[in-house]
């Protein structure tokens, strides 16, 4: 079973608000996973939209699939590297904020 795949690095959303997202469309088809996708009132959304469509494109001309009986084989999130940043607090204090950021990778295969 051939599986075509994309990968979006460095996206700077955390990993565990992409998970919430990507839970949801992991082993659906295509169209639904769309579907899902456009209703679906998180940040995230957007991202893994952008990286489905990009493993769809790439299955329908690198490996001649057909669009119609495509799946979300798998879909993962990774975390990528984290910025470190202060604020700065009272008597001198400073304070990390940890601006993550993470690797989407989604494979679609035909049923």
């Amino acid at each position: 079973m051939e599986e075509s795949k994309a990968i979006a690095r460095y996206v700077r959303i955390a990993p565990r608000k992409l998970r919430i997202v990507i839970d949801i469309i992991r082993g659906k088809s295509v169209g639904e996973a769309y579907a899902i996708l456009k209703h679906t009132p998180k940040i995230g959304s957007e991202v893994i939209e952008k990286v489905l469509h990009s493993a769809v494109a790439n299955a329908e001309h690198n490996f001649d699939m057909n669009v119609d009986n495509l799946i979300v084989s798998s879909a993962c999130v990774d975390q990528g590297p984290t910025l470190k940043r202060i604020h700065p607090r009272s008597r001198g204090q400073a304070f990390k904020i940890l601006k993550r950021s993470s690797h989407v990778t989604i494979a679609v295969a035909e049923k």
